[in-house]
């Protein structure tokens, strides 16, 4: 992989889209992951200003402190860089109290208040952004967001720009690489630190990125008729997540009313 150009690419793109819209920059939620690690460089590198934002939600240890290492080592590197926290504690377990809580008759409850942490990041983004003059930029992968849908939406799928989206996570480890990441985050295990357990991402989806990243290679050339063992394996249970995530893969519906009606 030629990671220099395509690090120039995305640099180049991100202040171009920026300079283009009358931001001064990027806002950017910082999680501890090497995706949100890779991109807050990038948005970096532009030379505009960069808010990155811890945001805490009953977060693990070492997540926090990975997510407090990168904003360090993006303050230090970077002067158009400031890093905060935004403690989302107190108002999710607000929202956690006034929710109705019965999950013996709502069994998807803890899925549905995991995606209610992201959104709520999603919400504090957008604020920042709005008051400093900043665009939210997204942290998606490929496979995440054109492949399983492993994303929340209007949560971290909420966001202005989606720099990565075109880049599988094996690809933006190398990018991670290149860029001399800090250890921890070039060597993070994929999480999306929504649970109150510890869940990786290869326990809630059952397969490994690269396994993922095989697959979604040679989705619309291949059919489970061409997969045994392992590999079919996946294919199912990449074709089960990429059907059940087309409302979020495929733009919003629009009830077209015909012309002639108009009248």
């Amino acid at each position: 992989m030629q990671t220099q150009k395509i690090t120039d690419k995305i640099v180049n793109w991100l202040k171009g889209y920026a300079e283009n819209a009358g931001a001064k920059g990027y806002v950017i939620g910082i999680s501890g992951g090497v995706d949100s690690g890779v991109v807050s460089t990038l948005c970096a590198m532009t030379g505009l200003k960069l808010l990155a934002i811890e945001m805490p939600i009953r977060q693990k240890e070492d997540q926090i402190n990975r997510a407090q290492e990168h904003i360090r080592f993006l303050e230090t590197k970077f002067p158009n860089v400031q890093g905060m926290t935004v403690n989302l504690n107190e108002p999710f377990e607000a929202l956690y109290s006034t929710f109705e809580v019965d999950e013996a008759h709502f069994p998807d409850q803890k899925l549905a208040f995991a995606n209610t942490r992201a959104r709520l990041r999603m919400l504090t983004l957008y604020y920042y952004g709005q008051i400093n003059g900043l665009l939210v930029c997204g942290t998606g992968n490929k496979v995440e967001d054109f492949g399983i849908g492993f994303y929340t939406k209007y949560g971290d799928g909420g966001v202005d720009v989606s720099p990565i989206a075109d880049l599988y996570k094996t690809e933006v480890y190398e990018l991670a690489r290149s860029l001399d990441l800090p250890e921890s985050i070039k060597n993070a295990i994929p999480t999306d630190g929504l649970w109150d357990a510890e869940r990786t991402d290869e326990q809630q989806i059952g397969a490994t990125y690269p396994e993922l990243e095989k697959i979604q290679k040679e989705w619309g050339t291949k059919t489970e008729a061409d997969y045994s063992g392992r590999d079919l394996e996946v294919f199912r249970i990449f074709s089960k997540m990429n059907r059940a995530a087309q409302h979020k893969i495929q733009p919003i519906p629009v009830c077209d009313i015909p012309e002639e009606w108009r009248s």
